[in-house]
Formats: C-alpha cells, sequence, structure tokens
C-alpha cells in the first residue's frame, strides 16, 4: 500500500508552531506511506467569480492539484480567536470549490491543534470539523490531538524537544494509520 499524505499546517509564520509540528510528522510516515507538506502560503483569497468566469488564479490550480495527489490530509491548525486561521478556512474553500468538484471529497483526515495556552487549540480543532463534515472528509475521532503550551515544548532551534509529546504525536500518527487503512480498505 503505497499512499501519500499531505500535511498543511495552517499558519503562515515563520516559526510558526503548527509548522514546527508538521516538519516532525514528516519523520513520522510508516512503511508504505510517504508525508508531504502541502503549502498555503501562496494561496490567493477565494472568490467565486475565479471559477465562474475562467479566471482561476495559477495557486488555485497548483493547490488543487497537490490535494488531489494525495489519499488523505493531516490539519496542524493554531487557533486565532477561538477558531481556525483565515488562511486555513482559504484553503479549505479554494480546495471545496466550484460546487460539485471538491479536491478534499472522500479522503480521510485527522485535525491536531495547538497553542502556547492551556485550551490547545480545541476551539479551532471542532470549527475545522465542521467543515470537514461537509467536504465528506471522514475525520478521525480519537485519539483527539490537542498540543497545549506548545511553545514550552520548542527548543532554540525550532525542535520539539519534549519527549512525551513526540511519543503522543507518534501515537496519534500511528492511530491515524491504523484507521486510514480501515476506512480506505
Amino acid at each position: 500500500m503505497n499512499k501519500t499524505i499531505g500535511i498543511i499546517a495552517g499558519s503562515l509564520r515563520k516559526e510558526s508552531f503548527s509548522k514546527k509540528v508538521a516538519n516532525l510528522l514528516l519523520e513520522m510516515a510508516p512503511k508504505g506511506f510517504s508525508f508531504k507538506i502541502i503549502s498555503i502560503a501562496d494561496l490567493d483569497m477565494y472568490n467565486q467569480d475565479f471559477d465562474d468566469h475562467d479566471r482561476v488564479p495559477e495557486s488555485f490550480i497548483v493547490f488543487r492539484s497537490a490535494i488531489r495527489g494525495v489519499d488523505g490530509v493531516i490539519f496542524v491548525t493554531p487557533e486565532y480567536n477561538r477558531s481556525v486561521p483565515a488562511v486555513l478556512k482559504n484553503a479549505v474553500d479554494v480546495g471545496s470549490r466550484p460546487y460539485g468538484k471538491s479536491v478534499w471529497d472522500g479522503k480521510p483526515a485527522a485535525v491536531f491543534s495547538n497553542a502556547p495556552g492551556n485550551l490547545s487549540g480545541f476551539g479551532a480543532n471542532h470549527h475545522l470539523r465542521q467543515s470537514l463534515v461537509f467536504l465528506n472528509m471522514p475525520t478521525m475521532q480519537q485519539p483527539e490531538v490537542y498540543l497545549a503550551n506548545i511553545h514550552q515544548c520548542i527548543d532554540q532551534a525550532g525542535n520539539i524537544t519534549d519527549k512525551r509529546v513526540v511519543d503522543y504525536l507518534k501515537g496519534a500518527v500511528d492511530a491515524y494509520i491504523t484507521w486510514f487503512k480501515e476506512i480506505v480498505a
């Protein structure tokens, strides 16, 4: 089973905690799977006129193609104002259109949220899940992945050094792969 899982970090910040988590996940791909980061940094803001009038930006074409090329998606999101960052919601919208041609349809997903506070991105995690239900993306229910106080787990070089967090993420990735195989079988 050679499957590719896309990883989307929902933040544009250079030193983003979500990007650091996403990079760590790359190392956790088991045999038969490859993980790749799909960037949302260059996406134009979604406007239905682009699709309606055949003026689709190149960034949409590249992104939609990248999502079509993966078998599943792990979203790594911070929380902004108790929800997902606008750039992540924009990526979800870009991939969901034009209506009836969603590139997300049927792709097994997981949501890993993080925050420097104690709530660990709970609001973002659940808001994103609401969109994934509509997009027909079966989403792993357990384990739920919330990373609180993420800033305390990262060293000066940007590496996640807390072994408990690394082990927790590895367990979550393993659970996702097991669940993915059941869903795709």
